[in-house]
């Protein structure tokens, strides 16, 4: 189920990037922009989500200790993933186009030096 909504998350979060950039805005602003955009749906997602697992994870009726386990388990991964998402996947992706970047530039330097 986490892996499933982080995916989502960071698959609408780098595609909606994407959109952006084919529009003309660099990669920066793109990020920015659709952070701001997706914000709202991934928070909501995230609060209904641990809303609705609240009562099993607060649960003190007999034999709920191992739902009421797992239930904490998937609030902190919905927690732990959407600060993922709208943080560290972010900045990994400038990570990778400017690596990306760099070695293009390279490649270019060595083929105007090889010409």
């Amino acid at each position: 189920m986490l892996d499933g909504l982080v995916a989502k998350n960071g698959t609408l979060l780098i595609d909606y990037t994407h959109t952006l950039m084919e529009k003309g805005r660099n990669l920066r602003e793109a990020l920015i922009e659709a952070g701001n955009t997706r914000l709202k749906p991934i928070i909501m997602t995230t609060i209904t989500m641990v809303a609705g697992m609240m009562p099993t994870a607060l649960s003190i009726t007999e034999g709920a200790e191992n739902r009421s386990g797992m239930a904490w388990v998937i609030i902190g991964g919905l927690i732990t993933s959407t600060i993922f998402t709208l943080f560290v996947i972010p900045v990994v992706y400038t990570l990778i186009d400017d690596w990306r970047n760099r070695r293009k530039s390279k490649k270019e330097v060595l083929h105007t030096h090889q010409a």
